[in-house]
């Protein structure tokens, strides 16, 4: 049993799966979990390849050489890469085509070109899953793609036109009717779901696309469903970063910000953790126990920090220090990292845990670096979920199995959630009118997943 969830499914035979634009591994750690064996995983980024790499090596058909190995591509080059040849798929063959393409010809904080912006990669998965034809396809995007729905709404009626040309079970919409009509047409395939709602103590809407073949859905004889959210409690930050922060806490439990023996009013390590400790559990009890949506920035603009104004005063109402992020906590510098006035600061790996990661995942690069693949993630135990809503399909056999813990849809379509509280801005507060001019493998969300 993990820590975090249920047991890894098993199945007598194995799910398989494709992932696109994998970043650091988020979406593939919650397939993995959903009982999905990765044949390839596909990342350009180098950073967030070299994490990959450090961390799937005991992972259903990788060996530690074979994760070493993984080197960065452009998902333009896929199709004509050695590494496709090689696994020898033939075409219907492959159950998952997964991915989490980039973000910003959709984000809220940029110009929104959609489909005229030359980061958008919707066609290159659809020409990958036009060449595999498997018998599900799911892709992330952040929430602007669907809200407000009159924006990208003709595009993404396109690409379901496109998928149901591939044969995938997508829905008819009326393109007379209202961009509100319409996106309540498209959402048995089409969502967002917020990974509060998932065990992960953060605000963070994602959209999701779920298409499975329709050849699939009349064998199996069942329909997909939606998960809604978990049926337990909802996750806090004190809840899941308490043994972090004390730990970190511990090493100057009774020292000074210099390391030294507390002269009179100092601060110590304790005097930090209860400080802390006091602030994130009011505000957990005042019901704002949920961080604001961690963005991961630019890798040409700007530093690390945790968002733009709104999310750091959310932030320190749980004694976190929103400026920056704190080194780890072998490297620590006390006065900067812990002793703050405004309260500690948070590592890589406490952001990490607010994003749903497992706490031994091997993040690589600079600080930097390994912060932004984590603010870009695609939280875990929401793709975990996805995963098992999809699996059910694939294998209905386990359906109670895989769905236990889970409160799904009912097929009635949901009602318009209202925004949440905390806009996806670039960490660099980039204006509008630069984001646009972004290279593509220079974006701020280049390290998906």
């Amino acid at each position: 049993m993990r820590p975090s969830g249920p047991q890894r499914p098993q199945f007598a035979s194995p799910l398989t799966s494709i992932e696109i634009c994998a970043g650091a591994g988020g979406q593939a750690v919650g397939l993995h979990n959903a009982g999905f064996d990765h044949l390839a995983l596909v990342e350009w980024d180098a950073d967030a390849a070299a994490t990959l790499g450090a961390n799937v090596g005991g992972w259903p058909g990788w060996t530690t050489e074979r994760a070493k190995a993984l080197k960065p591509m452009d998902v333009k080059d896929f199709l004509d890469s050695d590494e496709y040849r090689n696994l020898g798929l033939p075409q219907g063959e492959l159950d998952l085509l997964a991915g989490g393409v980039p973000c910003p010809p959709f984000s809220l904080a940029g110009k929104r070109l959609g489909k005229d912006d030359e980061r958008d990669l919707f066609p290159e998965a659809l020409k990958i899953a036009d060449a595999l034809r498997p018998r599900a396809v799911m892709i992330e995007n952040v929430r602007g793609i669907l809200e407000p729905p009159e924006v990208f709404i003709e595009y993404r009626a396109w690409i379901l036109d496109e998928l149901r040309k591939l044969d995938y079970m997508v829905p008819g919409v009326d393109p007379s009717s209202s961009p509100r009509q319409q996106d309540l047409q498209m959402r048995h395939v089409w969502r967002r779901l917020d990974a509060k709602d998932f065990g992960v103590p953060q605000l963070r809407p994602r959209a999701i696309l779920v298409a499975i073949r329709e050849d699939v859905l009349k064998e199996k004889g069942v329909e997909f469903v939606w998960p809604q959210r978990v049926a337990r409690f909802q996750a806090s930050v004190v809840g899941k970063l308490r043994r972090t922060m004390r730990e970190r806490c511990e090493d100057f439990w009774d020292k000074n910000q210099e390391g030294e023996f507390p002269s009179s009013g100092d601060r110590t390590g304790k005097d930090v953790f209860y400080e802390w400790l006091i602030s994130a559990k009011k505000a957990k009890d005042a019901g704002r126990g949920v961080a604001p949506t961690l963005v991961g920035g630019s890798r040409k603009h700007g530093g690390a920090d945790l968002g733009p104004t709104r999310a750091k005063r959310a932030w320190g109402a749980m004694g976190v220090d929103a400026m920056g992020v704190a080194n780890d906590r072998k490297e620590c510098t006390p006065a900067r990292d812990l002793f703050r006035p405004a309260g500690p600061m948070l590592t890589v790996e406490q952001a990490a845990i607010i994003q749903g990661f497992p706490r031994d995942w091997d993040f690589q690069g600079k600080k930097t670096a390994r912060y932004r693949q984590v603010g870009n993630a695609f939280p875990p135990p929401v793709a975990e979920a996805v995963g098992r809503a999809i699996a059910a399909v694939l294998r209905p056999e386990h359906r109670e199995e895989l769905l236990e813990g889970y409160v799904m849809d009912s097929n009635v379509s949901p009602a318009v959630k209202p925004d949440p509280e905390q806009m996806e801005i670039p960490v660099s507060a980039v204006s509008p009118g630069d984001s646009a001019g972004y290279d593509r493998r220079g974006d701020f969300v280049g390290a998906r997943g």
